[in-house]
């Protein structure tokens, strides 16, 4: 054992429920987490498909409290779009679109496309 002169000043009595009740209530309180966190384990627990907790939160947001933020101006740019959003708040961000990548494209009456080196 690396740390055996640990228990000359920790009696083992002591130590070794001291460090298996560390163990049990770190546990507890990632486990807490988990169930206060996700939505997923509650319809688990009672016994509905997946998601369908998702879906009743969703349906309880009143949009007429929402606040929108507006586009002040839109650049068109190497990175891609770049578009200042002016928040509720007055503050400012600055978000980027990317339009995806197409990187190869099949048709049905074409054959497969074929890479070589």
């Amino acid at each position: 054992m690396n740390n055996a002169k640990m228990w000359l000043v920790v009696s083992p009595t002591v130590g070794a429920p001291l460090f298996l009740g560390a163990i049990a209530v770190g546990s507890f309180a990632v486990h807490l987490q988990v169930v206060q966190n996700t939505s997923w384990v509650a319809d688990f627990l009672q016994g509905v498909p997946l998601g369908t907790g998702d879906k009743m939160s969703a349906a309880d947001v009143d949009s007429s409290k929402l606040k929108v933020a507006k586009a002040s101006y839109a650049l068109d740019t190497v990175a891609g779009t770049e578009v200042t959003v002016i928040l509720p708040d007055g503050t400012h961000a600055k978000v980027i679109l990317n339009m995806p990548e197409q990187h190869a494209s099949h048709q049905a009456d074409q054959l497969p496309l074929t890479i070589t080196r």
